[in-house]
């Protein structure tokens, strides 16, 4: 079917969404309350029909049954944000959609899909006129429906046309939509991707010191809740942190239990956290506060082993934890808790200058932070701060040098050690604070024993080295007469 099977009067859609699993659904009727027109569709047309039966009086709304209507319903050129899931299934809807459309239509990828991909299927549609946009959506379902951060890749040529819609669709922050075009093919979605790894940091982050405070202090949850609402209210004030309060205040309906305490400790993960890794190794830029947030997720759930470690009794410290001045003591994890954070947007936006470097986008770091001031998932007071590091020094060499950061690094290093000496002696883990400090103390270190590890390749492998004092590749002769020769 095509758009001569409609009435030459017939109304025809702004944008249209197919896929209308909750995030589609939600991101559709956003769409209709801001006043566009939009066409829904579904693989099932239940779910369609479910839609218009439900929320039809959200605003206008063109239902179609067909690929072919669905396509047919659309405004020229056709804007389709597809919301499937990441992988063949986007594949599949990308060939089905790429028959039916024509040269200058927009295609949206809105999933979590690897940009790799997102570069692969820019290429492809490119080649046959279609413009592909792979965009970063941030927010949960209940930020598609009442304003994401979105973080669009794909040509300016594109964004020209699709920008406006999803700028009014967005969060907004004193006025300032949280959506911007991020660069070329597979940008938004490589910047949504470091979105998540910076997540999984601020997580477990924030349970680290949930179990801090539960463990050393002592306090319960609904204290460790009030803990956190007041560190809402001042420099750490964050979505994450607001709900991590909410989520230790309730109890269990079934038992009477703090609901922290009936929920298996097994965290589970959708891939985003592991590719952020995963990529800055490739790029070689260091992320271990993030890298160490994906290992404490699998060594959760790795049951038998833990398992195995309560029955043989692995050993630990001798004695606990035992914390005297609590207030002294909620403060110290408060400015561990702010510094590893810290530490963590750092190194992620270290990865995004590598990424932007290695692809070819020209990214801007103060208007990444600038969109995640809303709607997304780490919006956080202190991305106000992010914004102007990066607006007063685009080039920043690393986040932790624009001069507020580096104050709160002096203010904060003093309580931060304390914390992590006093884990580890008392055997609580925590991985994050522990390798952020370890990173903050490497990143500072005038010199680093880097020189053994070179030392031992050249050894073993006749690696080279290069020396301080002059220039050149050099190589000892170890299995000789230990003599120095320059290498080639």
């Amino acid at each position: 079917m095509t758009a001569d099977h409609r009435t030459e009067n017939a109304k025809l859609a702004d944008i249209g969404v197919t896929g209308l699993a909750v995030m589609g659904s939600n991101l559709a009727r956003n769409f209709a309350s801001k006043g566009f027109v939009t066409a829904v569709h579904n693989r099932t047309s239940a779910k369609t029909r479910a839609l218009i039966e439900q929320h039809g009086g959200d605003g206008e709304f063109i239902a179609s049954e067909t690929t072919a209507d669905f396509v047919a319903s659309l405004a020229v050129p056709r804007k389709i944000i597809i919301m499937v899931k990441a992988g063949a299934p986007t594949d599949a809807v990308i060939d089905e959609l790429s028959a039916l459309l024509e040269p200058g239509d927009i295609l949206v990828d809105g999933g979590n899909s690897q940009f790799l991909d997102t570069r692969r299927r820019e290429e492809t549609a490119r080649e046959k006129g279609i413009h592909f946009v792979g965009s970063g959506i941030s927010g949960g379902e209940e930020g598609a429906l009442l304003g994401p951060s979105i973080m669009p890749g794909g040509s300016a040529q594109a964004y020209e046309s699709l920008g406006p819609i999803l700028e009014k669709i967005s969060a907004h922050v004193d006025g300032v939509p949280c959506c911007t075009h991020v660069g070329t093919d597979g940008a938004g979605h490589f910047v949504k991707m470091i979105h998540n790894g910076i997540e999984y940091a601020d997580m477990q982050l924030i349970a680290e010191a949930y179990q801090l405070l539960r463990t050393a202090a002592g306090l319960t949850p609904v204290e460790i809740a009030d803990v956190f609402a007041e560190w809402n209210t001042g420099e750490l004030e964050s979505f994450l942190v607001e709900i991590t309060a909410q989520v230790l205040r309730q109890v269990d309906a079934e038992t009477g239990s703090p609901l922290v305490d009936v929920i298996l400790d097994a965290a589970g993960q959708k891939g985003t956290g592991t590719w952020t890794v995963q990529t800055a190794l490739n790029l070689g830029v260091p992320v271990s506060g993030i890298a160490e947030a994906v290992f404490a997720r699998g060594l959760s759930s790795a049951a038998h082993q833990r398992a195995g470690a309560q029955k043989i009794g692995l050993p630990g410290p001798s004695s606990p934890w035992v914390v005297e001045d609590k207030d002294a003591f909620i403060e110290q994890v408060r400015l561990a808790l702010y510094a590893s954070k810290l530490v963590a947007y750092a190194q992620g936006f270290d990865v995004i200058a590598a990424g932007a470097k290695e692809y070819g986008w020209d990214i801007d770091n103060g208007a990444m932070a600038r969109i995640w001031r809303g709607g997304c998932i780490i919006r956080a007071v202190f991305l106000n701060r992010i914004t102007e590091a990066f607006d007063e020094d685009a080039s920043l060499l690393s986040l932790l040098f624009a001069p507020y950061f580096t104050e709160v690094m002096t203010r904060a290093q003093d309580a931060w050690r304390a914390v992590v000496a006093g884990s580890a002696l008392s055997g609580i883990a925590t991985p994050g604070f522990s390798s952020s400090l370890a990173y903050y103390d490497g990143l500072r270190a005038e010199r680093l024993p880097a020189s053994v590890i070179q030392g031992q390749r050249d050894f073993f492998g006749a690696h080279t080295y290069k020396r301080v004092d002059k220039e050149g590749t050099f190589h000892t002769l170890w299995s000789g007469d230990k003599s120095e020769v320059e290498a080639s």
